[in-house]
């Protein structure tokens, strides 16, 4: 079944696992240290992840480590720019309108 990526970045600990595999690939066993949960919560956690094609896999001996799909993160920051610049000139509307009121209040 393939997860919808926003589904996946919706959990927090999901998000922290990106987080975390953003700097180094790690295996699940590393991953699973920095968190209050179960190796199979974790294990959980990667296969959506990996589902959504938020990390990949890599096999170094018997081990297996996890890094994080840049392209994948490239998408969805492509998405979300739309709403950044409308968020942005929100902000900036907001500026104005404070040092209009502000400056109509130094008048006084």
């Amino acid at each position: 079944m393939r997860r919808d990526v926003f589904q996946a970045i919706a959990d927090p600990t999901r998000r922290a696992i990106i987080a975390l595999i953003a700097l180094q690939a790690m295996t699940p066993n590393a991953i699973a240290e920095n968190f209050d949960i179960t190796r199979q919560a974790v294990s959980k956690h990667l296969r959506i992840l990996t589902e959504c094609e938020l990390v990949i896999q890599k096999q170094k001996g018997r081990e297996i480590y996890y890094s994080l799909e840049i392209e994948k993160i490239k998408e969805i920051d492509k998405w979300l720019e739309q709403f950044r610049k409308i968020w942005e000139n929100r902000f900036d509307q907001l500026d104005n309108l404070l040092l209009t009121l502000k400056n109509k209040k130094d008048e006084k």
